[in-house]
């Protein structure tokens, strides 16, 4: 009962109720303008005209969103779509929607005038008044039970309006609803935007790792060299990394505001340079090997490669500090080829753990190559194979 009350106060009550005598309206008014035409052919062939123009099941969308299901117009996604009819099933689905929703606001017109009528004509016949000439009931000798019996189409006024709004917006979610072919795209929609938002804090979380990693071991090797030469190198080293940092950081932030200012372009391999002298800077002593045409590896292989390689390193100065690193990168005809070697920390990374390892074997994965990261031969190892097939 409580719940019943509620609904009498929600303002999507009556909104619902609005929606199923709009068409009442139009009815009327086609009666009015063209009174020789066949009151029969309104609700047959009104709604089979305008079901198949493809527009107006949108019309029907978004006046069902606003007026049914208000709180679901904003939400990712709603119960009801607010689109063209894409196929033949949509366009009769939006017959069938105007043929049930006419049917349904016949019924309303009806329960809405006839039930305080049929109120208004108990009590005449308690207090013994004529009946007018369209009476819904045909009631003989007055009695006083009839004014006992009068509170109730009053009172079943507003059940049916509840009834009848729920009724329509049922039928509303199931005839206007997403097709299959709409689900299926806002599914699709919807992982894009997850791996773009995955993407993202990969990109965030190599991007501004390595860079605080720099600065924090550049900084601890400045303090314990005490060599103003030497200082003033790592303090030149964290500004630089600081700066490529903030350029990755604007670049990203450019993406998540959907601005329409040019984004600067991810670095690539051929850039790999800049995070070699970056880990030297840092006190690592970096044996690096670059062979094959780097310069033609195509562009996501290329892009995803660097981040591995950033990530490898930071891994090497987070966990190992300024220790000797072996950097092997290979453009084969058919794969990349990357291997970053360090000796195994004291207390060696699991393999299966940590966001920056977890990271590098998406990026290889989403390539369709593989990366495996462990012990090796008394060392710590990163070894990655991305394919070049099929790639652009």
């Amino acid at each position: 009962m409580s719940r019943f009350l509620r609904l009498l106060f929600r303002p999507v009550t009556y909104t619902r109720w609005l929606h199923l005598c709009i068409p009442v309206l139009f009815y009327a008014v086609w009666l009015f303008v063209f009174q020789s035409v066949p009151m029969v052919l309104v609700p047959l062939l009104f709604p089979l005209l305008l079901g198949l123009v493809p527009s107006v099941r949108m019309a029907e969308g978004i006046q069902a969103q606003l007026m049914l299901t208000p709180g679901e117009r904003r939400s990712p996604h709603p119960t009801i779509a607010a689109g063209p009819a894409t196929t033949w099933t949509d366009r009769w689905r939006t017959v069938l929607w105007l043929e049930i929703r006419l049917a349904l606001a016949a019924v309303t017109a009806l329960v809405t005038v006839r039930l305080p009528m049929l109120g208004v004509e108990l009590i005449d016949a308690a207090t013994g008044s004529p009946a007018s000439d369209e009476a819904v009931l045909s009631i003989g000798e007055p009695h006083w039970i009839y004014g006992v019996l009068a509170p109730l189409p009053l009172l079943a006024l507003p059940v049916a309006i509840v009834v009848l709004g729920r009724l329509v917006t049922a039928v509303a979610r199931r005839l206007l609803g997403p097709s299959a072919a709409e689900r299926l795209t806002a599914l699709e929609a919807r992982t894009e935007l997850l791996l773009e938002h995955n993407r993202i804090a990969r990109e965030l979380h190599d991007s501004i790792g390595h860079a605080l990693t720099v600065a924090v071991v550049q900084a601890g090797a400045a303090r314990a060299a005490n060599d103003p030469a030497f200082t003033a190198r790592a303090l030149a080293a964290i500004e630089e990394t600081g700066r490529a940092a903030m350029d990755d950081l604007e670049r990203v932030l450019l993406v998540l505001r959907a601005s329409g200012d040019r984004v600067a372009p991810r670095p690539t391999l051929v850039e790999a340079d800049r995070l070699l002298e970056s880990a030297r800077m840092s006190g690592a002593k970096v044996d690096a090997e670059l062979t094959g045409p780097l310069d033609s590896v195509p562009g996501p292989v290329s892009r995803e490669g660097y981040r591995i390689l950033q990530e490898a390193l930071t891994n090497v100065l987070r966990h190992c500090g300024p220790v000797p690193v072996r950097v092997c990168v290979a453009a084969l005809e058919r794969q990349l080829e990357m291997e970053v070697t360090n000796p195994l920390p004291p207390a060696a990374p699991s393999a299966q753990t940590g966001s920056g390892l977890r990271g590098i074997r998406e990026r290889a994965a989403l390539l369709g190559g593989e990366a495996k990261c462990g012990p090796h031969e008394g060392d710590w190892r990163v070894r990655v194979r991305l394919p070049l097939d099929g790639i652009r």
